[in-house]
């Protein structure tokens, strides 16, 4: 063991390393979640599957190569913990290494594992000033390491700040999120293989706008995933 691991189970000792799901105590230094947990959260396994959910939302609204999700979504779950502490308690190394993990099963895909580029959903500057982050991009990054692949964050650019969508129908979702998003002609996208990602998929209709935008780039081909399905 090296000085720098005594070091760590030292400090351990006064600020124990909790799970990011569970809050459970991690008594191995470095890691964001436990054990129990990485083996028990409800994956989709939505990869191996070309006729899922995730897909069949976007049927007939966008002509995409395909879609998946890493988790399942209900309230009071671990994964709403998950995705709570990445967008509202500044723990954007929750999204990298969630990325990093959808990055890993995307890979084992032959429908996914041709992407060469990976854009966020960007939120509005304002927003990610007072976020810090984009919770979107930190997702993408852990993505674009697991697959070793591009990444650009500012892909896309959100060009209006909307309302929340919370308690908004399908319809008026569609049309809060009108005219929202531009591509960015200074990025490389042009003839490229690219994976639009978001954090949670309800309706769609944020990434339905961001990718009908995107589609206006020359000879381009879009693939989807976000971490959760709400079911």
């Amino acid at each position: 063991m090296s000085l720098n691991d005594w070091y760590q189970d030292f400090i351990s000792l006064f600020y124990p390393n909790l799970c990011w799901s569970c809050e459970a105590v991690i008594y191995q230094s470095g890691e964001g979640i436990c054990p129990k947990c990485l083996l028990t959260l409800p994956y989709t396994n939505f990869h191996d599957d070309p006729e899922n959910i995730v897909n069949k939302v976007f049927w007939g609204r966008l002509p995409l190569m395909g879609a998946t999700a890493l988790f399942y979504f209900n309230k009071q779950t671990r994964v709403q913990q998950l995705i709570h502490k990445l967008k509202y308690k500044s723990k954007p190394q929750v999204g990298v290494l969630l990325g990093q993990m959808l990055g890993s099963q995307l890979l084992k895909s032959e429908v996914f594992k041709v992407i060469e580029v990976v854009v966020p959903v960007p939120l509005h500057p304002a927003k990610k000033q007072k976020r810090g982050y984009n919770q979107a991009a930190k997702i993408a990054e852990g993505i674009a390491l697991a697959m070793e692949i591009t990444y650009e964050e500012n892909g896309m650019i959100r060009t209006k700040h909307t309302e929340t969508q919370t308690r908004k129908t399908r319809a008026e979702r569609v049309k809060n999120m009108r005219g929202v998003f531009t591509a960015n002609p200074k990025s490389n996208l042009e003839g490229k293989n690219i994976l639009l990602v978001d954090d949670v998929l309800t309706t769609g209709s944020t990434l339905e706008s961001c990718a009908l935008e995107l589609l206006q780039v020359s000879n381009i081909k879009i693939w989807i995933a976000t971490l959760a399905y709400a079911e």
